[in-house]
């Protein structure tokens, strides 16, 4: 699917760098995107391309530490930060939708497609509404899912040194 080694290490350790970055980032992008006229406009089509390079970065670093996992020793802590991993691709794939959804409907081009009860229901109030209290959602949901991972990869990582750093000499 992906590389899982690059130059020796093994390329979760780098992908995950970029996940940590660029979820966040398509979340705030989306949250001001879906809550900001003004934002919508500067920020056009790059929010929802933004949410879809983290969308495919997810996978990536899933399968790559999926591979890691594999190639170190068994413990409930590492299986614990994959599983919880495996669920960022359905808050990320969250995002994107409601990115590229929030994009769409203020796109005159998407507009003069639609006729009669469609046109009136996405140039409605109660869509940009809707959109908005989703985009809250989904970018909130993500950004913890991303915190809980981290923090997880980083107890699995660690458990063992922090108990010898704090052992008695």
């Amino acid at each position: 699917m992906g590389p899982t080694t690059v130059n020796g290490l093994p390329a979760h350790v780098l992908f995950v760098h970029f996940v940590v970055v660029l979820v966040p980032l398509a979340a705030l992008l989306l949250i001001l995107s879906a809550c900001w006229p003004a934002a919508r406009r500067r920020l056009g089509v790059l929010t929802p391309a933004v949410a879809l390079v983290a969308l495919v970065l997810v996978p990536l670093t899933t399968h790559a530490g999926e591979w890691l996992e594999h190639h170190t020793a068994r413990d409930p802590l590492v299986r614990a930060h994959a599983h919880l991993g495996d669920t960022l691709l359905y808050w990320s794939a969250a995002v994107f939708v409601v990115s590229a959804v929030s994009w769409a409907v203020q796109q005159d081009r998407f507009r003069a497609r639609l006729t009669g009860w469609a046109r009136r229901a996405v140039t409605g109030r109660g869509v940009t509404v809707t959109v908005a209290v989703l985009a809250v959602l989904v970018a909130v949901g993500s950004v913890v899912q991303v915190y809980r991972i981290g923090d997880s990869g980083a107890k699995a990582v660690w458990h063992d040194q922090s108990t010898a750093a704090t052992a008695p000499r």
